[in-house]
């Protein structure tokens, strides 16, 4: 008789969106996070875009045709947000393997990273060359947060909508509003609705961050990094609180 006989094959599971108060509230903190850190760099860091890479790559676009020189910063991003994009992956994958949900660990990486951003910027004083070393190096830990805050929503809350791609969001949004509208299938109705009402806070909360971040830098400068970073450790708290479905299953 095999050995296996009368044994479950340990399998491992990353956390869910679930009907929890924290596990409804955390996509809202995280989009007010990156949209707020958005707003911040791109006002203090010479128009780094910290969240939406796609920014990056139409400034630097811009900049190489017309001859105008790109910004270090946004050459980095894109390479650095893939780096870590690829490494938050890999972390991940090697917490399952050993049994852990990974939404907590990703939730305080994120929270270290955004902190790191806030040190370097906050000793340079409220305002800060965009081209100086320590300004790039700033910058390049907010795109790795924003990064690991992207990925995290991917692997760690399944079913939630992206906390920082709004034209992704705002489409599936009108898309869902049509099927509520004009859908004949009450199924495909149901779904629907349920998608577009897990949506819209986050886009809500995003446009909150932006003009929440943007005030504040206009105020005190890149000092204004306290407020992601201390929303990034709400965040980590809120995952500690979270009932979720991880780990090993023996």
């Amino acid at each position: 008789m095999s050995e296996t006989v009368g044994r479950r094959t340990p399998r491992f599971r990353t956390s869910l969106v679930e009907n929890s108060l924290n596990a409804k509230l955390l996509p809202i903190v995280l989009s007010v996070i990156a949209g707020s850190v958005d707003a911040i760099g791109f006002l203090g860091l010479g128009g780094l875009f910290t969240a939406h890479v796609t920014g990056n790559l139409v400034i630097l676009a811009a900049h190489l045709v017309s001859g105008s020189g790109a910004p270090v910063a946004s050459m980095l991003s894109v390479p650095v947000f893939v780096a870590a994009l690829g490494l938050t992956r890999l972390l991940a994958g090697a917490l399952e393997r050993i049994g852990f949900a990974s939404l907590r660990p990703l939730l305080l990486l994120q929270f270290l990273l955004l902190a790191g951003f806030f040190v370097l910027c906050a000793s340079a004083g409220p305002r800060i060359d965009p081209d100086a070393t320590k300004a790039i190096l700033a910058g390049m830990l907010g795109v790795s947060a924003m990064a690991v805050q992207n990925a995290l929503v991917q692997i760690s809350l399944k079913g939630a909508p992206s906390t920082a791609v709004m034209t992704t969001n705002i489409t599936r949004f009108m898309m869902d509003v049509g099927d509520v509208m004009l859908g004949r299938e009450p199924a495909d109705v149901a779904k629907a609705r349920d998608r577009a009402m897990r949506t819209w806070p986050t886009i809500v909360g995003f446009a909150i961050g932006c003009g929440l971040g943007a005030t504040c830098e206009a105020a005190i400068g890149l000092r204004s990094l306290a407020l992601p970073a201390g929303l990034a450790l709400l965040a980590v708290a809120m995952g500690m609180t979270t009932n979720l479905e991880g780990g090993r299953d023996t």
